[in-house]
């Protein structure tokens, strides 16, 4: 007895009646995967800022160590010899030229001038009776009276009178010098420190020893150090080109960093290098009418000692080194690609390094976004600093809550 069930064609084994709908489960998933697939896509090219680069005159600015000196410095020291008998100013006031400063013992001096003044009034005496003898002698001598040897003679005794006062006034002059002598004046205006001789010391023409000193300290001067290499260097690139001049304007800082509040002006350079140091001298004027520089004093001298007529400003952020420590750049290449170039940088300027070889006028300089970006790599470039428009989202992802282009939710599971 055959059972309904049983039948041929009525019986379904379960495995092959669920494959059908297990096929369909499958394709369902793998295509709701492909389309997450398709939605991310490949990552857009990054967004870099640039500058164009512009040849410039860029300043080459110089620090010089250096020691402020006085203007004019005077050592006041006696023309007489003799004892000193006071002192006429005060020690570190300001004194004018001509001013006395010592009084020397003018007793020896005063007699020389009277016994002078009587020397030339005798002379004058002599000289007043040997003319008169010679003026009576010519009209005798022209008779034939007296004999012509005479007159000769009397002729000659008168000029000899001349002369002797002529020889006596000039000795009265010289007595009077010495005795002008005997008060010591200020040679030049300034600043006269302590006297180094005082009252009762013995004043000679001869001696080591200065009476005082004095300075003029305004205006003053800086004798700057510089390495005649240096200076070589410098000299070369001004007469083959490349540089220029610079201003001879200088600015001056203290030891304890503070800067001094007046300009100056370099004046010249020693011809001369010192075989010790190697160096030259450079000599700089600055005015100093308060007092605050002082002769003597350290100081650091800056100014613009030339000026490069064709480097480069290339912000520091876009100058990175190869493992060499040489210095390279990304720029904006062809097709908006990123191109690595080395450059030469001779030094910082500012928040800027000096690019003296590597660049030409136009080239697109990378400064922003530089970041894991490699040569060939493609970019979108955009000057730098350019604003970014808030109600966009970002290349490739999504803006602030939402999510972005090509990107959507993710698949329900068995959808």
């Amino acid at each position: 007895m055959t059972l309904p069930s049983q039948t041929p064609g009525a019986f379904r084994h379960p495995a092959r009646s669920a494959f059908p709908a297990l096929t369909l489960l499958c394709a369902a998933l793998l295509s709701g995967c492909g389309k997450s697939e398709e939605g991310k896509g490949q990552r857009p090219p990054p967004k870099v800022g640039f500058v164009v680069a512009s040849p410039s005159e860029v300043p080459q600015p110089v620090t010089l160590g250096g020691r402020t000196v006085a203007f004019e410095t005077s050592e006041v020291r006696p023309q007489v010899a003799g004892v000193i008998q006071r002192r006429l100013f005060t020690e570190g006031s300001y004194v004018q030229a001509g001013q006395p400063l010592f009084q020397v013992d003018p007793s020896l001096y005063r007699a020389s001038v009277n016994q002078a003044q009587a020397n030339l009034a005798s002379a004058r005496a002599t000289a007043d009776a040997a003319i008169a003898k010679a003026r009576r002698y010519k009209p005798l001598a022209d008779m034939e009276a007296v004999a012509a040897q005479d007159y000769t003679d009397a002729a000659a005794q008168a000029r000899v009178a001349r002369a002797s006062i002529a020889q006596n006034a000039a000795a009265l002059e010289t007595a009077r010098v010495n005795l002008r002598f005997t008060t010591v004046p200020a040679p030049i205006s300034g600043r006269i420190g302590r006297a180094l001789v005082t009252v009762g010391g013995l004043a000679s023409m001869g001696q080591t020893t200065p009476l005082a000193i004095i300075q003029r300290t305004d205006p003053m001067f800086v004798d700057m150090q510089q390495s005649a290499a240096d200076l070589t260097t410098l000299r070369r690139k001004l007469r083959t080109g490349g540089v220029d001049a610079g201003s001879t304007q200088v600015t001056l800082k203290f030891e304890d960093g503070s800067d001094y509040p007046l300009p100056g002006t370099v004046q010249f350079s020693e011809v001369t290098v010192n075989q010790d140091t190697g160096t030259v001298t450079l000599r700089a004027r600055f005015p100093n009418p308060s007092g605050i520089l002082l002769p003597g004093t350290f100081v650091n001298a800056m100014f613009n000692q030339a000026i490069e007529t064709n480097a480069f400003l290339v912000p520091q952020q876009a100058v990175q080194r190869d493992f060499d420590g040489s210095a390279f750049v990304m720029l904006v290449g062809k097709d908006n690609k990123a191109a690595r170039r080395k450059v030469v940088t001779a030094r910082t300027y500012g928040a800027s390094w000096v690019v003296t070889s590597g660049l030409a006028r136009g080239d697109k300089v990378i400064v922003q976004g530089l970041n894991g970006l490699k040569q060939g790599a493609p970019i979108v470039p955009v000057p730098a600093n350019t604003p970014q428009d808030p109600t966009k989202a970002p290349p490739g992802g999504g803006g602030a809550g939402g999510r972005g282009k090509g990107q959507g939710a993710a698949p329900k599971q068995g959808s």
